[in-house]
């Protein structure tokens, strides 16, 4: 039986989150310092991301990312990954990451299953780098993609938030790496997540704002046809035949009516949307002694109550009362 929303959409992808700590400082996601993170015993042990993602794929689940903070903090991380892709049934396993320690890691990720990854990178300009994540871990990052490539790692996609008068600079020259290497780049309109509350609308740079500079830059680009309707992203491909982008446009244009996703919180909270105001405790069940029909319950409990949208753009909205490092990419 699919986990199926009152709306009548069908939910077969989980995004777990492993930590929200994370080795870098965006300053539109995390402040520099000062930040309280959840104690380590309050942390999902892997021995319990497995089980809850075995009764999840009992229940329709077929397709899992691992996310953070930054997920290749969590130690023997391919332990993890190599128990989740041995589950009956799970037919997709990525990897969100902003890249650091990935050279490092590549190989052994690989043997252990993974196959998808997306790097989180904004601007190919060193500077820049710095300015955005306050560290300077730019030539990590590329060491990190390149290593990824050369294990065979793929497809590998790039992960690139559009902060208005910001990244105006770095929009051709990220597509046009994308088309030289093989990369789809993807461009997320900056997203009412941050936990210092910088977000404003007028701070968004705008999907169809990219792709007139991506068609001056570079050349026309056509969308893809027949792409999958749940996908969160939007899909072009150049023209000319070489390179493909997409666009994570949660503001200009939500994809909610097609979401397909659920969500587990690194200390345990299952959340059926990013900007979910409630969210459901799995940990309690996962650690009392309660047994799988529980955790059952709690899953399709959690997609029934699921809402229609976000309402970023109505009076409406509410953030969400935990910023994105904490809720899980």
């Amino acid at each position: 039986m699919a986990l199926t929303d009152t709306y009548g959409r069908i939910h077969d992808n989980l995004r777990i989150s492993m930590t929200d700590r994370c080795n870098i400082r965006c300053f539109y996601c995390m402040p520099e310092s000062g930040v309280k993170f959840v104690p380590k015993p309050e942390i999902l042990s892997f021995e319990e991301i497995e089980r809850f993602a075995r009764v999840a794929v009992e229940a329709g689940v077929r397709k899992i990312r691992l996310t953070g903070g930054e997920p290749l903090l969590r130690k023997d991380l391919p332990r993890l990954v190599e128990k989740l892709a041995a589950i009956p049934g799970v037919e997709d396993i990525a990897l969100t990451t902003n890249g650091v320690l990935l050279a490092d890691q590549a190989g052994a990720l690989h043997a252990a299953g993974l196959r998808r990854i997306n790097v989180h990178l904004d601007t190919l300009d060193r500077e820049r780098f710095r300015q955005i994540t306050r560290r300077d871990d730019f030539d990590a990052v590329m060491r990190g993609i390149a290593e990824a490539q050369r294990v065979g790692l793929g497809p590998i996609k790039i992960n690139a938030v559009a902060v208005k008068n910001l990244v105006e600079p770095d929009i051709v020259p990220l597509a046009r790496f994308g088309r030289e290497n093989g990369i789809e780049i993807r461009y997320i309109e900056f997203m009412p997540l941050d936990s210092q509350g910088l977000w404003l609308r007028d701070k968004v740079l705008l999907q169809d704002e990219m792709i007139a500079m991506i068609e001056r830059g570079i050349g026309p680009l056509d969308v893809i046809p027949d792409a999958d309707p749940r996908a969160p992203a939007l899909e072009y491909r150049f023209r000319d035949g070489t390179g493909r982008i997409g666009f994570i446009s949660s503001v200009s244009r939500p994809f909610c009516l097609n979401c397909n996703r659920i969500r587990l919180t690194a200390d345990g909270k299952l959340r059926y949307c990013l900007f979910a105001i409630d969210e459901t405790d799995v940990k309690g069940p996962l650690r009392d002694g309660s047994g799988d029909e529980r955790l059952l319950e709690l899953i399709r409990g959690t997609v029934r109550a699921k809402w229609l949208g976000h309402e970023i753009n109505t009076a409406q909205f509410v953030p969400p009362p935990r910023p994105m490092y904490a809720i899980g990419g």
